[in-house]
């Protein structure tokens, strides 16, 4: 037979205090970083520092292409993806962050000659899948990033 403890004289082990994450984002499934919904550079720049590993490095360079090869880019972060965009055209390419690769999305994709690798399942969008054992075309990159952005793009928001 057990005897009954005495009310209060559970003991019970302290929750140690949250580590506060230091303004780091939240890596959401995939290792996509988490940053609030706003327009400008600055987000993007935040969803930037915030990639994981390689990936990091990778979306500096793609935002140096995209920025140099559209003079006025307008940026913004929108369902947890970078976006841009010209004022006035809309959305021409989005990037989101894989556990194994980083997506470039080109909105009018279809339009773009040649085309992105990767089909979308509808729509005219068409994807270039970015790994870690691969190094992608920076001038095909730009030669698609300067047509996509002169068409009229996707205008969600």
């Amino acid at each position: 037979m057990t005897k009954a403890k005495p009310s209060g004289s559970r003991t019970r082990r302290a929750k140690p205090p949250a580590t506060p994450t230091a303004g780091k984002p939240k890596l959401l499934a995939g290792g996509n970083p988490q940053i609030a919904k706003a327009d400008g550079d600055a987000p993007v720049q935040a969803y930037i520092a915030a990639m994981p590993g390689w990936k990091r490095d990778v979306g500096q360079r793609l935002d140096a292409i995209i920025a140099a090869t559209v003079p006025g880019v307008r940026k913004a972060v929108k369902w947890n993806s970078p976006l841009y965009g010209v004022e006035g055209r809309g959305w021409f390419l989005g990037i989101h962050v894989f556990t194994k690769y980083i997506k470039v999305a080109f909105f009018r994709g279809t339009s773009l000659r040649p085309m992105p690798p990767v089909s979308a399942k509808s729509g005219d969008a068409r994807y270039l899948h970015i790994h870690d054992d691969e190094t992608f075309d920076e001038a095909q990159f730009a030669a698609w990033v300067k047509k996509a952005s002169s068409l009229p793009g996707w205008s969600g928001t």
